[in-house]
């Protein structure tokens, strides 16, 4: 894993078309900024593997 520091209202480049920036740091909440293209998902990891769960749940279900 690659670690980064970073100051608020700096930014992290990934590839060339992704761009994440700290908006805020308040305590222990550090606020991003996400830029990318509509074609790229971008989620939280919780909301990820929520959906990662459903399309296994949803594999099981087909109908054969």
């Amino acid at each position: 894993m690659l670690v980064l520091s970073r100051q608020r209202d700096e930014s992290i480049i990934i590839g060339d078309n992704i761009k994440v920036t700290i908006v805020d740091i308040r305590g222990d909440k550090v606020r991003l900024g996400i830029e990318a293209p509509s074609n790229v998902a971008v989620h939280r990891q919780e909301v990820y593997e929520a959906i990662q769960r459903d399309k296994l749940q949803n594999v099981g279900d087909a109908p054969e």
